[in-house]
């Protein structure tokens, strides 16, 4: 049953294997799906979807193969008012229920329902033929049916493929653009922890605590240790300008995560439009009243600063490759902007580059020849989620 449900979210992305899978037949078969559609999305969501990151493809899945499936919206609005006062369960032989209803499937069933909304002309309830309340029709709610198809009662005004479609979980996904949330929880990752030799003993280690107490006998003794603090240095260079403005937005929130993240050591941004060369600026707008020296910023700080550069990498390979290469109209840099790049890895072993533009796009995309030219130098990673992870992995080898 629904095994072509099974290859259509293996086709979206999902990692679904063939234990979850019959789980969920298991479920099925126990009917604890509730016999209706919006049951059957959260039963499904539950057992098939093992991490945030797939919620927003097991939606898109879903909507896909149900929608065709006729939903409460859809029904006469008679029926729904014939089902919105439910009678109570009226008394049934469950052995010859289930029997009536062994070998039937769910494409059956839902031909079955097709059939009586075009037969029903007048509300029916405690039966088993009709669409009603309180029997054992496989239609309906408030009833016993080993199968069927919920329609009306408790949740009908939100159906599962109002859930789906909505798509709360889209920015949850490890292969979009990042939100801030997603930005912060991904340089949490950079955390690089030791302890102060000098400060005193003030946060409790409640492992060794218990270890010790237990060593005690049970008398309780704490082990106090020294805070551990982050010893990350992070030297941020953003691209703005340009090709960049419709990453602006983006560019905004990376600038407000890195802001309001308090675990960096010390933390250094800077701006350069296209490729950096003599000068890098301190504000977006690189504006030559807001320049600094980049030797400047090579000289004065340490090695062990992790290097994480952002821009769409697309420009002329001649801003890229030669020397005179235009910094503006009025200024001609003196070193080409791939000598400054070779320069500040040779400085910082540990250098990344977050590239806006999709993956799969930067063998074609505008400046493709300086997206290639810059992969060759720096590892370069797309600015989602799992990229950034990545990339902060290759960072901490660094």
């Amino acid at each position: 049953m629904f095994t072509d449900f099974l290859y259509l979210l293996r086709s979206c992305g999902m990692k679904t294997g063939l234990n979850e899978w019959n789980s969920l037949m298991e479920a099925l078969r126990l009917n604890l799906n509730g016999a209706g559609l919006t049951e059957f999305y959260y039963l499904a969501r539950a057992v098939l979807v093992k991490r945030e990151a797939d919620y927003d493809r097991f939606d898109q899945a879903f909507l896909e193969y149900f929608k065709d499936v006729k939903t409460i919206e859809e029904l006469p609005k008679e029926l729904l008012e014939w089902l919105s006062r439910a009678h109570e369960q009226t008394p049934y032989d469950k052995e010859e229920v289930d029997a009536r209803f062994r070998g039937l499937d769910l494409e059956q069933i839902r031909r079955m329902l097709s059939e009586r909304l075009k037969e029903q002309k007048e509300a029916h309830h405690g039966g088993s033929r009709w669409v009603g309340t309180g029997g054992t029709s496989p239609f309906g709610h408030s009833g016993y049916s080993p199968k069927g198809i919920r329609v009306g009662g408790p949740g009908r005004n939100r159906s599962a493929l109002q859930v789906a479609e909505q798509r709360n979980y889209r920015d949850f996904r490890d292969d979009r653009v990042l939100q801030i949330r997603q930005f912060q929880m991904a340089l949490r990752k950079l955390r690089l922890l030791s302890c102060r030799e000098d400060g005193p003993k003030t946060e409790l280690n409640v492992e060794k605590t218990i270890e010790k107490t237990c060593d005690r006998g049970g008398q309780l003794e704490l082990v106090l240790e020294r805070p551990r603090k982050n010893q990350t240095r992070l030297l941020l260079l953003m691209d703005s300008g340009g090709s960049m403005w419709m990453y602006a937005e983006l560019c905004n929130r990376l600038f407000q995560a890195v802001n309001q993240a308090s675990h960096f050591k010390d933390l250094k941004i800077f701006y350069f439009h296209n490729c950096f060369y003599e000068y890098l600026f301190t504000a977006p707008s690189c504006s030559w009243k807001e320049k600094i020296a980049t030797e400047w910023v090579f000289h004065n700080l340490k090695p062990e600063y992790k290097v994480i550069l952002v821009g769409d990498a697309s420009m002329a390979p001649s801003e890229l490759l030669y020397r005179g290469g235009s910094l503006d109209y009025f200024h001609s840099n003196e070193r080409a902007g791939i000598d400054w790049l070779e320069e500040l890895c040779r400085r910082f072993p540990g250098v990344i580059w977050l590239n806006p533009i999709e993956e799969k796009r930067w063998d074609y995309a505008y400046g493709a020849r300086t997206i290639r030219l810059i992969r060759d130098r720096v590892p370069m990673f797309p600015l989602t989620a799992a990229g950034l992870e990545a990339g902060i992995r290759q960072l901490k080898k660094s």
